[in-house]
C-alpha cells in the first residue's frame, strides 16, 4: 500500500495550482525546502516525476496532470466530510473561506469580518479577493466555502441568495459638477474610464452605455477603482462607481458625484456557494449577517451627496 499522506495531496495541489515553489509554500504556511521535501517524498513513492521544474516555475507532467485531476475529488470529498461535522452543531465554527469580487471586497468585508467575528469569535475567517471567474472555480474545486458576487452567476451547482442591489453612479471632475448629466447616448461618445478585462463591472459598465467591449479606444482601463477615480480627478475622463465605493473612492480626489435618472444602472450583489455544501444552512445564516452589514453602511453613509439631476 503506497505510504502517502492527506497533507502531501494538499501540498501537491498547491503547488500544481500555483506553479511556483515559493507561492505554494506561502499558502501552505510551511517553509518552501519542507515542501519541495514532501513532493520529492511523493515522486518517490509513487516511482516517477510529478513536475518539471524549471529556472522560474514548475509544470505538471503527464502522469502529475491525471494525478493532480484526482487528488482534487479526493481533497473535495474530505472538506465535504469535515463540512458535514460542522454542519450538525448549530453555528458555524472554525475555518470559513469566503471570496470577494474586488469591487465589493475593501468597501464591505471590513464591517462583515467583524459582525461575524462579534456574532461568533470562534470563526477563523479566511479571504480571497479576485475575479469572478477565479472565484467560480475555487468554488467548485472546494478550496471556498461561499463567495459575494455580483448576480446571477448562472451556475447549475451553485445556490444563490440575493442580498442588496446598488446603483452605479457617474464620476467626473469637479470643474464638470455643474453640467447636465449625460445619457447614455452621450456617455458613449466621451472618454470612459473602466477596470480591465475580467472584471464583472466593467462588462456591467458596458451594457448600461450599450458599448461593444472591444469598442471604442476612447475606453482607458484601469486596475481598481482607486485609479479609475484618481484619473477622472486629473481630468483624464469620467467613469462609474458603485454607490458602496463613493464615500472611500471620492474622498481624496478632485471629482463630482451624479446620479442618472431612473431607471438607473444598478447590480444586484448576493452570496452563492455549492449546492452541495453540507454548511448551506450555516451560509444561509452568514448570508443574512452581509446582508445587515451592507444595509448598515448604506444607513451610514446616506446618499452620496451628488448631483441628482441629469437625462438617463
Amino acid at each position: 500500500m503506497l505510504n502517502l499522506t492527506l497533507k502531501q495531496f494538499r501540498y501537491f495541489e498547491a503547488l500544481a495550482r500555483h506553479g511556483h515553489f515559493g507561492r505554494a509554500s506561502d499558502a501552505c504556511a510551511i517553509s518552501q525546502p519542507a515542501l519541495s521535501m514532501q513532493i520529492k517524498e511523493m515522486e518517490e513513492t509513487l516511482g516517477t516525476p510529478l513536475f518539471e521544474r524549471g529556472a522560474r516555475q514548475v509544470r505538471l507532467t503527464r502522469f502529475g496532470e491525471d494525478l493532480a485531476l484526482r487528488l482534487r475529488g479526493i481533497l473535495r470529498a474530505v472538506d465535504e466530510l469535515e463540512d458535514l461535522a460542522r454542519a450538525s452543531k448549530d453555528r458555524l465554527a472554525g475555518r470559513l473561506r469566503i471570496g470577494v469580487i474586488p469591487t465589493v471586497a475593501p468597501y464591505l468585508l471590513p464591517t462583515i469580518i467583524g459582525n461575524l467575528m462579534g456574532m461568533n469569535g470562534d470563526l477563523d475567517i479566511h479571504v480571497r479577493e479576485t475575479v469572478t471567474p477565479k472565484l467560480l472555480q475555487d468554488l467548485a474545486d472546494g478550496r471556498l466555502d461561499t463567495a459575494i458576487v455580483a448576480l446571477p452567476v448562472s451556475e447549475p451547482s451553485l445556490a444563490e441568495v440575493a442580498l442588496f442591489t446598488e446603483a452605479f453612479v457617474l464620476v467626473r471632475p469637479a470643474s464638470e459638477a455643474n453640467l447636465p448629466v449625460p445619457s447614455r447616448e452621450t456617455l458613449r461618445d466621451m472618454r470612459l474610464l473602466l477596470l480591465e478585462e475580467g472584471h464583472c463591472f466593467r462588462d456591467q459598465a458596458l451594457s448600461f452605455c450599450n458599448q461593444h467591449a472591444a469598442l471604442p479606444r476612447e475606453l482607458l482601463d484601469g486596475s481598481s477603482l482607486t485609479t479609475l477615480v484618481q484619473m477622472v480627478s486629473a481630468g483624464i475622463g469620467v467613469t462609474l462607481i458603485p454607490e458602496m465605493a463613493v464615500a472611500l473612492e471620492t474622498r481624496s480626489g478632485e471629482v463630482s458625484v451624479a446620479r442618472f435618472r431612473d431607471p438607473q444602472p444598478s447590480r444586484t450583489i448576493g452570496m452563492i456557494w455549492r449546492k452541495s455544501s453540507p454548511l448551506s444552512r450555516q451560509l444561509t445564516q452568514i448570508a443574512e449577517v452581509v446582508a445587515d452589514s451592507a444595509a448598515a453602511l448604506r444607513t451610514l453613509h446616506g446618499a452620496d451627496g451628488g448631483q441628482a439631476s441629469g437625462a438617463q
